[in-house]
């Protein structure tokens, strides 16, 4: 038998945690078990009728064939108008890509620059993707540790603190995942003073979850409030979060030329162009009406303060509020002397029919997460079973 030869790549990275916890979910749903999966980031509402309309359009029209690497000319058109439109950053078509989902657009940007042994600083808790992605690379990642006292944020001397002659990225998610932390303006114009006093370093601006904010403030993005700096700052966007299209695998990103036309290089050698008709679909949902993203958004709210106070309610649970994105993260520490860790809470919370991450999984401990993309009543069972698991 051939000894299995993975490359070193490959070894220095795991399956995603998140999609291995929803995995085992839906395993256990298929042999019979009644789960409640809290684990993934995905909407429950219905894909808009006018994108499947747009989706269904396509299909009609013969547009099944490749299309240019980095997407169509319509939906790089869209895409820079959402990017106009909705964050306030000045682009242009030939600033997109298109590509297979926003992890994807990550993906290709830091597999485009970083270098063995370059660095990222991270902020923790992270989303569980980008230390695996830097690793993949060859790079460090370096964590910047947040606190639930500062709603999970970092300020702009945290940041200058872990800068060295290495550091190539920072990572900025807002708002959040897994945290929900979202950071206002003034903060980003900080974080832009730090940035102009180092010139190497870039920024990979996640903002997929930017309707979804709900401190009453419009959107803030560091591309908009700095544009000085546009050309150092690659963001990244889609529809998956906002439109309720997971499953359609479009993500968009823009920032300087250098940059996206290295990432359609790399893309071009890996998966080709993203699926014609999910470009279609994707481009109507950028191009339509974008009222009903306010009432999901009142939606999501209203789930957030009803889950915020039932773990409160919990004996040995406690969360903050977050301000934005659709995620719970939860400090358990008081239950470790009983279970020992997150993983085994996580274990012992699935055993009782709900399935979560454990905090481990985001860089953090003695916590997990959860996610109130779900109904009301899913999430109202969900709550009553974590609540008497724990009991």
């Amino acid at each position: 038998m051939i000894q299995p030869r993975l490359s070193q790549a490959l070894q220095r990275i795991e399956v995603s945690r998140t999609n291995a916890a929803t995995d085992r979910a839906t395993a256990l749903r298929e042999q019979g078990r009644d789960i409640i999966s809290l684990s993934v980031g995905e909407p429950d509402f219905a894909t808009p009728p006018h994108v499947i309309q747009a989706a269904k359009d396509a299909l009609d029209a013969g547009q099944t064939r490749y299309t240019p690497v980095t997407g169509t000319a319509r939906l790089k058109e869209a895409a820079a108008l959402h990017f106009r439109r909705d964050l306030g950053i000045e682009t242009n078509p030939g600033q997109v890509i298109v590509c297979n989902g926003g992890k994807q657009a990550i993906f290709n940007a830091l597999l485009a620059t970083i270098s063995a042994g370059e660095e990222a600083i991270v902020p923790v808790p992270w989303w569980v993707s980008y230390p695996q992605i830097i690793r993949f690379a060859g790079g460090k990642a370096v964590p910047l540790i947040t606190h639930a006292g500062n709603n999970f944020r970092f300020d702009a001397a945290d940041l200058e603190a872990l800068i060295t002659p290495s550091t190539q990225w920072l990572l900025l998610n807002s708002p959040g995942n897994p945290t929900g932390a979202v950071y206002p303006a003034e903060m980003l114009r900080a974080i832009g003073e730090v940035l102009r006093r180092h010139p190497q370093v870039m920024v990979l601006s996640d903002d997929i979850y930017a309707p979804l904010n709900y401190t009453g403030q419009p959107h803030a993005t560091l591309a908009a409030l700095c544009p000085d700096l546009a050309d150092r700052i690659c963001t990244v966007s889609g529809v998956s979060k906002s439109h309720a299209m997971t499953g359609f695998r479009i993500g968009v990103a823009t920032g300087p030329q250098w940059l996206i036309d290295a990432m359609g290089r790399l893309q071009s050698n890996s998966t080709g162009n993203p699926c014609s008709i999910s470009q279609a679909a994707a481009a109507a949902a950028f191009e339509g009406p974008q009222d009903f993203l306010q009432d999901w958004s009142a939606r999501f709210r209203t789930r957030r303060d009803m889950v915020v106070q039932a773990i409160n309610a919990v004996p040995g649970l406690s969360t903050p509020t977050p301000d934005g994105a659709f995620y719970c993260y939860i400090d358990a520490t008081p239950l470790m002397d009983r279970f020992g860790d997150d993983e085994k809470l996580a274990l012992h919370l699935l055993d009782h029919g709900v399935a979560i991450v454990a905090a481990s999984a985001f860089g953090g401990r003695n916590g997990f997460r959860i996610s109130f993309a779900a109904d009301e009543a899913v999430l109202q069972e969900a709550l009553a079973r974590i609540a008497a698991a724990l009991a």
